[in-house]
């Protein structure tokens, strides 16, 4: 299920960038791009509560918007930056977001860091600035865009585990969806442009896979081991650049290689240190 998961949310990527470049008409602005997004997943989470009924517990409605504002602000720069850098590059960024998980961590929910996961940090912020390529003409400073969707879901990863001690997953992924839906419809009225019918679809594609890549994320997370599921998400990156290349003929350079293969090693480094503390 883990792969599957990555194999989808490798393909939201992808179709966020077609919609972004004006491969099919006019191209989208990114605040309308993650508006598809959220309106799409909200419809399909109702949809699907009509086959099955979910109770629904009190909910921390401030932690909930704070975490659907992260989480739309992470989706829009992650939108934004798939259109100016190679998918592979942004994906790679984002994946920062535990270690910056991590930071967070100390202030908001009181934890202590070990050397090991100060180690690991250091290394995924490593592989961070080699990807940037500093001093190079290739300096992408579209990155930043990527560096700032990976703090949104760095700090919206702390918000969910608050949220996850007391609320179900689909409690959860449905309020998210519809704050979320508010925000993004909200702030795509001021840069709206008439999708052609084929954007329509292809907007209605993103939030239907996203949804489904979130639902198969958890439930590969709640029915197996942690430790042997958790590798298998930066499949990711290996889906999204594939799908990069065969769609935009974007090869990854040398430099992208060896970005990505630091940064997930600090990253796995990390996991799976924090999975083992917990056994």
């Amino acid at each position: 299920m883990m792969v599957a998961a990555s194999s989808l949310i490798g393909m939201t990527t992808i179709l966020a960038k077609i919609l972004g470049q004006e491969l099919e008409g006019e191209s989208l602005h990114p605040l309308q791009v993650s508006a598809g997004r959220f309106f799409f997943a909200l419809m399909t989470l109702f949809v699907f509560s009509r086959f099955r009924r979910f109770k629904f517990q009190s909910p921390h409605y401030a932690i909930h918007f704070g975490r659907s504002l992260l989480g739309w602000a992470g989706v829009t720069l992650m939108f934004a930056s798939v259109t100016f850098i190679p998918v592979s590059d942004a994906i790679s960024i984002t994946f920062l977001n535990p270690v910056i998980a991590m930071f967070l961590a100390i202030p908001f929910l009181k934890e202590r860091i070990s050397r090991m996961r100060w180690m690991a940090a250091l290394i995924s912020f490593t592989g961070a600035l080699i990807l940037l390529r500093p001093g190079l003409d290739s300096f992408q400073w579209a990155s930043f865009l990527a560096f700032g969707a990976a703090f949104c879901f760095g700090f919206e990863n702390i918000l969910i585990k608050k949220l996850s001690f007391n609320e179900s997953p689909f409690q959860i992924l449905t309020i998210n969806n519809t704050f979320g839906c508010i925000l993004s419809l909200t702030a795509a009225a001021f840069v709206w442009n008439a999708p052609t019918p084929r954007q329509w679809a292809e907007l209605a594609a993103l939030g239907v896979i996203m949804v489904s890549a979130q639902s198969l994320f958890i439930q590969s997370m709640r029915s197996g081991d942690a430790s042997y599921a958790l590798p298998f998400s930066y499949m990711t990156l290996v889906f999204a650049a594939a799908y990069d290349y065969f769609i935009f003929s974007t090869q990854p350079d040398g430099i992208s290689v060896i970005g990505a293969l630091t940064i997930i090693s600090g990253a796995i480094l990390l996991g799976t240190r924090e999975i083992f503390q917990k056994k």
